[in-house]
């Protein structure tokens, strides 16, 4: 399974996913720990994460895979939302909160 494959398959099972640089206990970027706190603020709770730290073909690979340049991304659903500044968007005007509500978690 290419590294292409492997995302595809972290993103189609978690209803939830964040891929940050970093754990949702330590995030080791401020972009990442903001995306943490929004979903946090949003009352969600349960979400997965993948630490691209851990993995460069990870983190070069979710690149090309979203076709968006930079970490934190999140998926909802199977779809690439957005980074930190899209999700900051989304929670101010309640977009994220409703779509959060769509989740079979």
């Amino acid at each position: 399974m290419n590294i292409q494959e492997q995302i595809k398959q972290v993103v189609t099972e978690h209803p939830i996913v964040l891929f940050m640089k970093g754990t949702k206990q330590f995030p080791q970027c401020g972009f990442s720990s903001r995306a943490v706190q929004i979903l946090q603020a949003a009352g969600c709770e349960e979400f997965a994460t993948v630490n691209v730290l851990e993995n460069d073909e990870v983190r070069q690979g979710i690149k090309e895979f979203s076709n968006w340049p930079t970490i934190p991304q999140l998926y909802v659903n199977g779809e690439f939302i957005g980074g930190a500044d899209i999700l900051m968007e989304m929670y101010e005007a309640g977009e994220l909160q409703e779509l959060l509500k769509t989740v079979n978690a």
